[in-house]
């Protein structure tokens, strides 16, 4: 497979059965395959869009001490701004060449959490200079949100489990929205490039901003391969958390984002996932209809919190 398949919820979305059944095989198939698909049909607009890049722009463009004062100690990163080069890939010593700020999950007043979903739904950080940043953050982040939930409702319909398996999961889950500044290449990097090759931690990322060249997959031959979406489109792949739930069935596809050529140096990135993560007790033991003597578990049992707690160690995030 060497072009990332185009999908259109759409067909999920609709009232006949047929058109349900292809989007379900065929984003299943490509999942299995590659681990990426690209998506049209979300529920994102191209004004809701347009608009959280002129507010992320903005905010990338404030002085850096104005940024620094959003980088709170003893987060992990979790929310408000990470500076250039603090983060690193799995096994790489090497800051990324980035910069990134995160909007986190917005709770209900009225709804009741647990002790532990308390500790992990760290309050959203208000940009003090931008009164429109975190309304048409919010915005954003739901809207993906739900868009992840039906992607999760047809594969889990491709996995022979209950269509609403992860809804109970995904309520209230620790997600993530990361708009990401890649700035202008100034000298020679030394062995970084702007995303290293990594594979996400969560279940499965939705990806604004893939139009141009830059992000790359490997396939399944080794080969990196251009992941480029059409504007209408989301990137859209599988994380380390649904790998391991479905004892690798679906893909968790390593992925980089590589640096320009040098004609475009002077120029910066603007790239915004979001990262679809559960409710931290989640069991990501592997699925038993998932197991069998020709695919054995490849996994040991453990509960989305803890593993999230690791991939952060590693990343460099929780010291």
């Amino acid at each position: 497979m060497q072009n990332i398949p185009s999908v259109d919820l759409n067909q999920f979305l609709s009232n006949n059965p047929t058109d349900k059944s292809s989007f379900v095989t065929q984003i299943g198939d490509a999942f299995s395959n590659i681990g990426f698909v690209a998506l049209s049909g979300h529920f994102l607009s191209e004004e809701l869009v347009e608009e959280l890049y002129t507010e992320i722009k903005k905010f990338f463009n404030l002085p850096q001490k104005t940024k620094e004062k959003y980088n709170v100690e003893g987060l992990g990163g979790q929310r408000g701004y990470t500076s250039f080069g603090q983060e690193s890939a799995k096994g790489k010593k090497e800051g990324d060449l980035k910069e990134f700020w995160h909007f986190g999950q917005y709770i209900n007043p009225d709804e009741l959490l647990t002790d532990e979903l308390k500790k992990v739904l760290i309050q959203n950080i208000i940009v003090e200079e931008l009164p429109r940043f975190n309304k048409v953050g919010k915005e954003v982040y739901q809207q993906l949100e739900k868009t992840a939930k039906y992607i999760l409702r047809a594969l889990a319909i491709y996995l022979e489990i209950d269509e609403f398996y992860f809804d109970e999961f995904i309520h209230n889950g620790n997600s993530i929205l990361r708009p990401i500044h890649y700035p202008p290449i100034e000298t020679e990097p030394k062995g970084a490039v702007r995303a290293a090759a990594h594979g996400d931690i969560n279940l499965i990322t939705l990806l604004m901003g893939s139009q141009g060249k830059g992000l790359q997959v490997k396939n399944r031959e080794g080969n990196w391969i251009d992941a480029i979406a059409q504007p209408n489109e989301l990137m859209i792949n599988v994380g380390d958390m649904l790998s391991r739930l479905t004892n690798n069935k679906l893909k968790s596809t390593v992925h980089q984002v590589v640096n320009p050529p040098q004609e475009l140096w002077g120029t910066s990135r603007y790239s915004i996932p979001f990262f679809m993560h559960p409710i931290p007790n989640m069991e990501l033991n592997c699925l038993k209809n998932c197991i069998s003597e020709e695919n054995p578990k490849q996994f040991k049992n453990i509960t989305a919190g803890a593993f999230l707690f690791e991939r952060l160690k590693e990343l460099g995030l929780v010291k």
